[in-house]
């Protein structure tokens, strides 16, 4: 019997069991078997994803991260798992700095301690050119897909990982859970993608509803939110700084930086808070 501590946070009802690398290295499991033992909502601890901090990285940034979706598989980013992981790493004194640097598959993110507890994320710049996201169309904005016998207009974006926005005047529940499978594995995307359905309210807020990579629906998502809103920019449906309403909660997005042309930096704000600490028996 093997017993680890581990730590459960979440970010608007994005869920992630935080395990130290020390503790991780008492399993002998692959990262990968780890994370589908911890996050099983059955069998398991229970969450959207596992998070294990590098504090043996190479010195190129502050510190870095391994980060595992619920079935297992990587993932490039994830904004509310990295408001999470801001906040453990700086409670726990991996990092003695408000504003610091993370190596993730995505590059190098930055997020800042804001004085209300409030997470800031600078997520870098949204990526356009379809052959990066990866998109199958020469064009990754308004192109129109089948999915279930229905056709959508798609935006194809990448916060790092590969995001599928259509706007939508429908409910966005609705919309993900019948459509959300159909599209996270449509050929147009080779990698699969996240899918996010968003309705727009006004300039400045947006109801949205995602159906994540490796996930399924969740309570929220950071990349997809930014992504959304990057979308909707380009769109000319919304202004730079818009609240989006998650399942779980609301967050801001920022994209003030956008002044046309080449993408700026987009950033994104909100909550993350504590659950439980706890032995783990493996």
């Amino acid at each position: 019997m093997n017993r680890i501590k581990i730590t459960k946070m979440q970010g608007c009802g994005n869920d992630f069991v935080i395990v130290d690398f020390d503790e991780y290295k008492k399993t002998g499991l692959e990262m990968s078997e780890l994370a589908k033992k911890l996050c099983d909502r059955h069998f398991g601890a229970g969450a959207d994803g596992m998070i294990i901090p590098d504090t043996h990285n190479n010195g190129e940034t502050d510190i870095g991260w391994f980060f595992f979706n619920q079935d297992g598989s990587t993932a490039q980013m994830c904004g509310n798992g990295m408001r999470c992981f801001a906040k453990y790493v700086t409670d726990k004194g991996f990092v003695n700095k408000k504003t610091f640097s993370v190596k993730t598959l995505a590059g190098i993110i930055k997020p800042e301690i804001l004085d209300n507890g409030n997470v800031k994320v600078n997520m870098s710049s949204p990526i356009f050119e379809s052959e990066k996201i990866p998109f199958k169309a020469k064009n990754n904005l308004n192109q129109k897909i089948i999915a279930g016998g229905r056709e959508f207009t798609v935006n194809a974006v990448s916060m790092g990982n590969p995001h599928c926005v259509i706007f939508t005047d429908e409910d966005v529940y609705t919309m993900a859970e019948e459509f959300g499978p159909l599209i996270e594995s449509h050929e147009m995307f080779p990698e699969k993608t996240n899918v996010e359905f968003v309705k727009v309210l006004s300039r400045q807020e947006a109801n949205f509803c995602v159906y994540e990579r490796g996930c399924g629906i969740t309570l929220a998502c950071g990349t997809g939110a930014c992504a959304s809103v990057a979308a909707a920019v380009l769109n000319n449906l919304t202004d730079c700084k818009v609240k989006v309403n998650l399942l779980g909660g609301a967050v801001t997005v920022d994209w003030s930086e956008y002044t046309g042309g080449d993408s700026q930096n987009i950033f994104l704000i909100g909550p993350a808070d504590y659950s439980y600490s706890a032995d783990f028996v493996l």
